[in-house]
Protein backbone atom coordinates (compact mmCIF):
# COMPACT_ATOMS: atom_id res chain seq x y z
CA UNK A 1 0.00 0.00 0.00
CA UNK A 2 1.64 3.54 -0.95
CA UNK A 3 1.60 5.86 2.12
CA UNK A 4 -0.87 8.69 1.70
CA UNK A 5 -0.38 12.47 2.58
CA UNK A 6 -2.10 15.88 1.90
CA UNK A 7 -0.80 17.60 -0.11
CA UNK A 8 1.16 20.41 2.14
CA UNK A 9 -0.37 23.82 2.13
CA UNK A 10 2.09 26.78 -0.08
CA UNK A 11 1.16 30.14 -0.89
CA UNK A 12 1.40 28.15 -4.75
CA UNK A 13 -1.62 26.32 -3.79
CA UNK A 14 -3.62 28.63 -2.27
CA UNK A 15 -3.03 30.98 -5.55
CA UNK A 16 -4.52 28.02 -7.69
CA UNK A 17 -7.34 26.47 -5.65
CA UNK A 18 -7.96 29.32 -2.46
CA UNK A 19 -11.32 31.03 -5.06
CA UNK A 20 -12.72 27.32 -5.47
CA UNK A 21 -16.49 27.35 -6.07
CA UNK A 22 -19.00 25.04 -7.64
CA UNK A 23 -19.77 25.60 -11.20
CA UNK A 24 -23.49 26.31 -12.17
CA UNK A 25 -23.83 22.37 -12.74
CA UNK A 26 -22.06 21.36 -9.79
CA UNK A 27 -23.77 23.94 -7.71
CA UNK A 28 -27.23 22.37 -8.71
CA UNK A 29 -25.58 18.89 -8.03
CA UNK A 30 -24.83 20.02 -4.87
CA UNK A 31 -28.05 21.17 -3.98
CA UNK A 32 -29.40 17.91 -4.76
CA UNK A 33 -27.57 16.02 -2.95
CA UNK A 34 -28.28 18.11 0.17
CA UNK A 35 -32.05 17.81 -0.58
CA UNK A 36 -31.66 14.00 0.28
CA UNK A 37 -30.43 14.55 3.52
CA UNK A 38 -33.22 15.43 6.89
CA UNK A 39 -33.01 19.21 8.53
CA UNK A 40 -30.08 19.37 10.34
CA UNK A 41 -28.36 16.34 8.59
CA UNK A 42 -26.57 18.14 6.21
CA UNK A 43 -23.26 17.52 7.19
CA UNK A 44 -23.89 13.63 6.33
CA UNK A 45 -23.49 14.75 2.72
CA UNK A 46 -19.61 15.41 3.06
CA UNK A 47 -18.97 12.37 1.32
CA UNK A 48 -20.57 12.55 -2.00
CA UNK A 49 -19.65 16.54 -1.60
CA UNK A 50 -16.16 15.77 -1.90
CA UNK A 51 -16.83 13.21 -4.38
CA UNK A 52 -17.81 16.10 -6.71
CA UNK A 53 -15.37 18.56 -5.54
CA UNK A 54 -12.99 16.23 -6.74
CA UNK A 55 -14.34 15.60 -9.69
CA UNK A 56 -14.73 18.88 -10.84
CA UNK A 57 -11.00 19.58 -9.83
CA UNK A 58 -9.99 16.36 -12.08
CA UNK A 59 -12.18 18.05 -15.14
CA UNK A 60 -9.81 21.45 -14.55
CA UNK A 61 -6.69 19.37 -14.73
CA UNK A 62 -8.07 16.64 -16.93
CA UNK A 63 -6.65 13.86 -14.16
CA UNK A 64 -9.03 11.54 -12.01
CA UNK A 65 -8.57 14.57 -9.50
CA UNK A 66 -7.76 15.66 -5.92
CA UNK A 67 -8.42 17.28 -2.72
CA UNK A 68 -6.74 20.23 -2.02
CA UNK A 69 -6.35 21.68 1.49
CA UNK A 70 -8.23 24.78 0.28
CA UNK A 71 -11.44 22.84 -1.68
CA UNK A 72 -11.58 20.55 1.75
CA UNK A 73 -12.38 23.89 3.44
CA UNK A 74 -15.29 25.17 0.92
CA UNK A 75 -16.59 21.69 1.45
CA UNK A 76 -16.35 22.62 4.77
CA UNK A 77 -18.03 25.90 4.56
CA UNK A 78 -20.58 24.97 2.34
CA UNK A 79 -21.52 22.47 5.17
CA UNK A 80 -20.78 24.39 8.38
CA UNK A 81 -18.97 21.99 9.52
CA UNK A 82 -14.99 22.17 10.97
CA UNK A 83 -12.51 21.93 8.41
CA UNK A 84 -10.88 18.98 10.58
CA UNK A 85 -14.28 17.01 10.09
CA UNK A 86 -13.65 17.02 6.72
CA UNK A 87 -10.08 16.39 6.39
CA UNK A 88 -10.59 13.17 8.55
CA UNK A 89 -13.44 11.70 5.86
CA UNK A 90 -11.06 12.76 2.75
CA UNK A 91 -7.85 11.00 4.57
CA UNK A 92 -9.94 7.92 5.74
CA UNK A 93 -11.30 7.07 2.12
CA UNK A 94 -9.06 5.97 -0.28
CA UNK A 95 -11.33 6.91 -2.74
CA UNK A 96 -10.23 10.26 -2.34
CA UNK A 97 -6.91 11.49 -3.21
CA UNK A 98 -5.41 14.26 -1.42
CA UNK A 99 -2.47 14.46 -2.90
CA UNK A 100 -1.95 15.54 -7.02
CA UNK A 101 -2.60 12.33 -8.91
CA UNK A 102 -2.11 11.49 -12.94
CA UNK A 103 -4.66 11.40 -15.79
CA UNK A 104 -5.08 7.74 -14.59
CA UNK A 105 -4.95 6.41 -11.60
CA UNK A 106 -4.14 2.82 -11.80
CA UNK A 107 -5.43 0.98 -8.54
CA UNK A 108 -3.86 -2.81 -8.86
CA UNK A 109 -5.25 -5.97 -6.74
CA UNK A 110 -2.69 -7.61 -4.93
CA UNK A 111 -4.62 -9.27 -2.36
CA UNK A 112 -4.47 -13.09 -2.29
CA UNK A 113 -7.16 -14.47 -5.04
CA UNK A 114 -4.94 -11.58 -7.56
CA UNK A 115 -1.77 -12.86 -6.32
CA UNK A 116 -2.40 -16.34 -7.01
CA UNK A 117 -3.91 -15.13 -10.25
CA UNK A 118 -0.62 -13.16 -11.25
CA UNK A 119 -0.85 -9.71 -9.56
CA UNK A 120 3.11 -9.97 -9.48
CA UNK A 121 2.93 -9.61 -13.49
CA UNK A 122 0.32 -7.11 -13.94
CA UNK A 123 2.38 -4.77 -10.95
CA UNK A 124 5.52 -5.56 -13.13
CA UNK A 125 4.16 -3.89 -16.37
CA UNK A 126 3.01 -0.90 -14.59
CA UNK A 127 6.19 -0.31 -13.13
CA UNK A 128 7.96 -0.80 -16.75
CA UNK A 129 5.87 2.48 -17.59
CA UNK A 130 8.02 4.22 -14.99
CA UNK A 131 4.93 3.95 -12.13
CA UNK A 132 5.86 3.95 -8.71
CA UNK A 133 3.46 4.35 -5.56
CA UNK A 134 3.56 7.64 -4.70
CA UNK A 135 4.73 9.43 -7.60
CA UNK A 136 3.07 10.36 -11.04
CA UNK A 137 4.88 9.35 -14.20
CA UNK A 138 7.18 11.38 -16.12
CA UNK A 139 4.38 11.75 -18.92
CA UNK A 140 1.81 12.98 -16.18
CA UNK A 141 -1.05 9.99 -17.15
CA UNK A 142 0.00 7.31 -14.57
CA UNK A 143 -0.46 7.14 -10.83
CA UNK A 144 -0.13 4.01 -9.52
CA UNK A 145 -1.04 2.71 -6.13
CA UNK A 146 -0.84 -1.49 -4.83
CA UNK A 147 -4.76 -1.61 -3.20
CA UNK A 148 -6.27 -4.83 -1.01
CA UNK A 149 -9.32 -6.58 -2.55
CA UNK A 150 -11.58 -4.75 -4.47
CA UNK A 151 -14.37 -7.52 -4.98
CA UNK A 152 -13.61 -8.99 -8.66
CA UNK A 153 -11.76 -12.20 -6.96
CA UNK A 154 -13.69 -14.36 -9.56
CA UNK A 155 -11.79 -12.27 -12.76
CA UNK A 156 -8.63 -11.89 -10.99
CA UNK A 157 -6.04 -10.25 -11.81
CA UNK A 158 -7.91 -7.22 -11.82
CA UNK A 159 -6.95 -3.50 -11.81
CA UNK A 160 -9.09 -0.21 -11.44
CA UNK A 161 -8.34 2.87 -13.25
CA UNK A 162 -10.49 5.89 -12.61
CA UNK A 163 -14.13 4.61 -12.61
CA UNK A 164 -13.91 1.40 -14.44
CA UNK A 165 -12.27 -1.83 -13.34
CA UNK A 166 -10.51 -4.02 -16.06
CA UNK A 167 -10.55 -7.73 -15.06
CA UNK A 168 -9.13 -11.15 -16.30
CA UNK A 169 -5.95 -9.10 -16.90
CA UNK A 170 -2.38 -10.76 -18.00
CA UNK A 171 0.54 -8.30 -18.36
CA UNK A 172 0.40 -8.34 -22.11
CA UNK A 173 -3.84 -7.29 -22.10
CA UNK A 174 -3.14 -4.67 -19.50
CA UNK A 175 -0.28 -3.19 -22.09
CA UNK A 176 -3.32 -3.57 -24.59
CA UNK A 177 -5.80 -1.20 -22.11
CA UNK A 178 -3.04 1.22 -21.35
CA UNK A 179 -2.34 2.02 -24.76
CA UNK A 180 -5.78 2.42 -25.51
CA UNK A 181 -5.60 4.87 -22.80
CA UNK A 182 -2.73 6.80 -23.61
CA UNK A 183 -3.96 7.11 -27.23
CA UNK A 184 -6.80 8.74 -25.89
CA UNK A 185 -9.67 5.67 -26.42
CA UNK A 186 -11.97 3.96 -23.90
CA UNK A 187 -11.26 0.26 -23.90
CA UNK A 188 -13.58 -2.06 -22.64
CA UNK A 189 -14.15 -1.99 -19.27
CA UNK A 190 -15.11 -5.40 -17.09
CA UNK A 191 -13.46 -8.40 -18.14
CA UNK A 192 -10.47 -8.69 -20.91
CA UNK A 193 -11.25 -12.75 -21.48
CA UNK A 194 -12.53 -13.70 -24.64
CA UNK A 195 -16.09 -14.97 -25.10
CA UNK A 196 -16.69 -14.00 -21.27
CA UNK A 197 -19.16 -11.48 -20.51
CA UNK A 198 -18.82 -11.25 -17.00
CA UNK A 199 -17.86 -13.77 -14.36
CA UNK A 200 -19.75 -16.68 -15.68
CA UNK A 201 -17.02 -19.79 -15.94
CA UNK A 202 -14.80 -19.39 -19.10
CA UNK A 203 -16.48 -21.53 -22.23
CA UNK A 204 -20.24 -20.97 -20.47
CA UNK A 205 -21.87 -22.45 -17.33
CA UNK A 206 -20.95 -25.98 -15.91
CA UNK A 207 -24.30 -26.25 -14.01
CA UNK A 208 -27.64 -24.72 -13.71
CA UNK A 209 -27.21 -24.46 -17.79
CA UNK A 210 -31.09 -24.46 -17.95
CA UNK A 211 -30.99 -21.06 -16.34
CA UNK A 212 -29.05 -19.16 -19.02
CA UNK A 213 -32.22 -18.71 -21.24
CA UNK A 214 -34.85 -19.14 -18.54
CA UNK A 215 -35.75 -19.22 -14.91
CA UNK A 216 -36.35 -22.58 -15.03
CA UNK A 217 -37.12 -24.12 -11.89
CA UNK A 218 -35.18 -26.85 -10.27
CA UNK A 219 -36.86 -27.96 -7.20
CA UNK A 220 -38.50 -30.63 -8.45
CA UNK A 221 -35.81 -32.52 -10.13
CA UNK A 222 -33.51 -32.32 -6.52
Amino acid sequence: MADRYIEPDSPELRARWGNFAWTPENAEKAKDVLSRYPEGRQRSAVMPLLDLAQRQVGAEENTQGWLPIPVMEYVAAYLDMPIIRVVEVATFYTMYNIAPIGRFHVQVCGTTPCMLRGSDGIIAACKKRGMKAGHISDDGLWSFTEVECMGNCASAPMVQINDDNYEDLTPERLDVVLDALARGETPKAGTQEPGRHTVEPSGGPTSLKAMVTENHDYRGEW
